[in-house]
């Protein structure tokens, strides 16, 4: 008998989860930016990529002590896995380049499962748990990232995370092909509602569209940026003609 609560999107674990989400990097780069200290963000890096690696391992050992034997049903071929790695590399190297990847999938990959979960046990069940530490903890590890090193996505990004995004959707479609699990929802759409749920039954056109979803997402999560830097010409361009003019 199964006695673990239903998931309720947007009750009031899930939103203490979305809040914590939102204030934890900011509170740890303001203590990083604070004492000025690297070994207090060597500390940081540390605990976040501990977390993400011991959760993961605590996740298989839950599902095999639930009787999941087949080892076809532990790849780590979802997205989060992925991002989980990318994020680290990402911390630890301190690459501009692993952080582009590791915003764009943390955040427009990783985002969406935390707004809409693909989950049906709610707190305090392990699983809502795991859930959430795996998915959050990348986009704190991200979002730490880009404050503390001040890194940001450029036009190109979009065309080197798109490749990498290319890469993952082939290596994942084999992967579904041969085992018959849904890695990356590639197989069919997800169980709970996201934003996937509005397209194609169809299977060749419903991968089609994810690809215009996933494009959707980057351009939006590159627009701020893209804003900024035109603002900023349009103020260079202004005072020189101020200055011209003086």
């Amino acid at each position: 008998m199964n006695d673990a609560p239903e998931f309720q999107p947007y009750g009031l674990p899930h939103l203490t989860v979305i809040f914590i989400t939102i204030a934890l990097p900011f509170a740890l780069a303001a203590l990083v930016g604070r004492t000025k200290s690297e070994r207090i963000e060597r500390v940081i890096i540390a605990a976040l990529s501990a977390v993400l690696i011991l959760n993961y391992l605590a996740f298989l050992i839950f599902i095999r002590s639930r009787g999941v034997v087949d080892w076809r049903q532990m790849l780590p071929m979802q997205m989060c896995d992925w991002g989980m790695v990318v994020v680290m590399v990402a911390m630890w190297t301190g690459s501009q380049r692993w952080c582009e990847v590791a915003y764009f999938w943390g955040i427009g990959g990783t985002l969406q499962a935390v707004l809409t979960p693909n989950l049906r046990y709610g707190f305090p069940d392990w699983r809502f748990i795991s859930f959430f530490t795996s998915h959050c903890g990348i986009i704190v590890g991200v979002v730490f990232l880009m404050l503390t090193r001040r890194y940001r996505p450029y036009p190109m990004s979009l065309v080197r995370v798109w490749l990498w995004s290319e890469f993952y959707f082939v290596v994942t479609l084999i992967v579904d092909e041969l085992t018959g699990f849904n890695y990356g929802f590639l197989l069919h759409k997800p169980e709970a509602f996201s934003i996937l749920s509005f397209l194609s039954d169809s299977r060749p056109l419903y991968l089609l569209q994810m690809h215009g979803v996933a494009l959707l997402f980057f351009l939006l999560l590159y627009a701020p940026f893209a804003v900024f830097d035109m603002t900023k010409r349009g103020l260079i361009r202004k005072t020189g003609k101020q200055e011209a003019n003086a």
